[in-house]
């Protein structure tokens, strides 16, 4: 009987034994980080605060406007690889993902005002819900702006190919028209040398199995903009501004001249989809929205940072939404559905009217004018995605190194080395569609988290300075979780490749959570006593 007695006392000791394990683990997982310690880590970092409100402005704008209307703004109306498209209703998917937004925005300004250090939505995360939900909010924010810049990245090479073959008169047939493996992803390659009836594997070389296929500009530009960054901030957003000058009075100048052009009938019919058109179409569009949150990854180099956050992100929403309203009424209004070009839409509506000299010369400006837009929103991509690695190895879920700055510029040098070794690498193998589609759903994931965040933290911390308070609590939050959530779940239904990756994403982030991330933290938990 007595055997039998310790035979139980000492299963019931396992059984404490695993539960207090369990018990450890879920109260290790999510462990929040105040904020103030946020602020005090931050302010030992070293990075120097040299961004006003114009300047998170014109970061906001360079982002925005240039992969909508440049690249997604095409595709949103007409559809394309298995998507469903808007049709002219395209207007109602924009007018939808920026209500969707604004809730969002509400709640960045906020959290921004009131932990402006560098890692957006990741930190908000840490503060509030733990840092296991921290580290996939930071793990979707790196899918987010580096998967993004591949999109981007693959319709800037176009746009640049494109705009050479315009002096095709004067350049040798290698430069304007260098084989299909040097400037384009090896999906899209396939896919583009299947249509035309070549065999992709007579074309594209191969070495030791492997097919070489990549975009030769594309890395060279990627090298550029990475050097670029380590060099300043300050710089990056100087260049910045230039660029979204140019790419607003490109912009001004389609919407002026192709406004004379304009037939009603092209709007006819008005939503050829119906609402799973307009709801597939808000979620691609919703690609061109990203650029208030990357203002946010910047807070850390804000000067005053509690009145200029706020401006650069709200303000950048609104003056972009009004221009792709403005946009898409002229494009839609000039082409019929069934000719918009996918690649350069804006061009190609201006050439489409006439072939006199004044019309050829605006299509070609707006051509530099793409160049620009998507330049600038390269650059700010890459900034944003440098900036969530640097603030998730500051906290100890990666390693060290990458936050080491560099020793004249004062720049987070390494960890943009290995973002323009990620983007590269991407860019590679994923085409334009399908890394849209990721950076989507990293874009609605974190939207939704922060937007729970700021109800958490207004229940857990009531007192705290809020220099931003997001207006009619908790009713603004909860529509931005709703409108986020819903046209995610909805527009699911109708994607293909990007639903399969996505979960794989997240499924890699928690494998290197718990054999990198969460043992690193209890080591730097035991050293430091806690």
């Amino acid at each position: 009987m007595r055997d039998d007695l310790n035979k139980i006392a000492d299963e019931l000791k396992i059984d404490t034994k695993e539960y207090k394990g369990l018990l450890s683990l879920t109260k290790n997982m999510f462990k929040t980080k105040s904020p103030d310690d946020m602020l005090d880590v931050s302010k030992k970092g070293g990075l120097k605060k040299t961004l006003g409100a114009f300047d998170l402005i014109m970061l906001g704008i360079g982002v925005m406007i240039g992969s909508g209307i440049f690249t997604a703004l095409g595709i949103a109306a007409v559809g394309g690889n298995g998507t469903l498209g808007a049709g002219p209703a395209v207007i109602v998917s924009m007018v939808l993902a920026s209500f969707a937004c604004i809730f969002s925005a509400m709640c960045y300004a906020e959290f921004a005002t009131m932990i402006p250090v560098a890692g957006s939505a990741y930190v908000y995360t840490y503060a509030t819900m733990g840092e296991f939900i921290a580290w996939i909010v930071g793990w979707c924010l790196v899918m987010e702006f580096l998967i993004g810049y591949i999109a981007v990245l693959s319709a800037w090479t176009g746009y640049l190919m494109e705009f050479i073959k315009g002096f095709s008169r004067y350049l040798p047939e290698w430069l304007y028209n260098p084989p299909v493996w040097l400037v384009q992803d090896y999906t899209s390659a396939v896919h583009n040398l299947t249509k035309e009836g070549l065999n992709p594997d007579l074309i594209i070389p191969h070495i030791a199995g492997i097919p070489i296929c990549f975009s030769l500009p594309g890395v060279l530009f990627t090298i550029l903009v990475a050097s670029i960054l380590i060099k300043g901030i300050k710089e990056s957003a100087a260049m910045t501004g230039v660029l979204v000058f140019i790419k607003l009075g490109v912009i001004a100048l389609f919407v002026i001249t192709g406004a004379f052009y304009v037939k009603p009938e092209h709007w006819v019919p008005f939503a050829p989809n119906g609402i799973n058109g307009i709801c597939v179409g808000a979620f691609l569009i919703f690609f061109a929205y990203l650029g208030f949150d990357a203002i946010s990854t910047a807070a850390e180099e804000t000067k005053n940072p509690q009145k200029t956050l706020p401006i650069g992100i709200i303000g950048s929403l609104a003056i972009c939404t009004i221009v792709y309203i403005l946009t898409a009424l002229v494009l839609i209004g000039i082409n019929p559905i069934s000719e918009i070009d996918l690649q350069a839409p804006l061009a190609h509506a201006i050439s489409s009217v006439g072939t006199n000299r004044i019309t050829s010369c605006i299509a070609g400006l707006i051509s530099i004018g793409a160049l620009a837009g998507l330049t600038s929103v390269l650059m700010v991509m890459m900034l944003a995605g440098t900036r969530v690695l640097y603030a998730m190895s500051r906290d100890g879920f990666l390693p060290k190194i990458l936050q080491t700055l560099h020793p004249k510029f004062k720049t987070p040098y390494i960890v943009t080395i290995l973002a323009a070794i990620i983007c590269i690498t991407g860019s590679t193998f994923l085409n334009i569609s399908t890394a849209a589609e990721l950076c989507n759903f990293g874009t609605f994931t974190s939207f939704i988290i922060v937007c729970v965040a700021v109800l958490i933290l207004r229940h857990t911390d009531p007192n705290r300075e809020r220099p931003f308070k997001v207006p009619f609590s908790p009713w603004f939050p909860l529509m931005g979780i709703f409108c986020c959530g819903g046209l995610m779940l909805y527009s699911m239904r109708f994607l293909t490749t990007s639903k399969v990756l996505f979960p794989i994403w997240i499924a890699l982030g928690i494998i290197i959570y718990f054999i990198y991330g969460y043992k690193e933290q209890r080591k730097t938990e035991e050293t430091s006593g806690k």
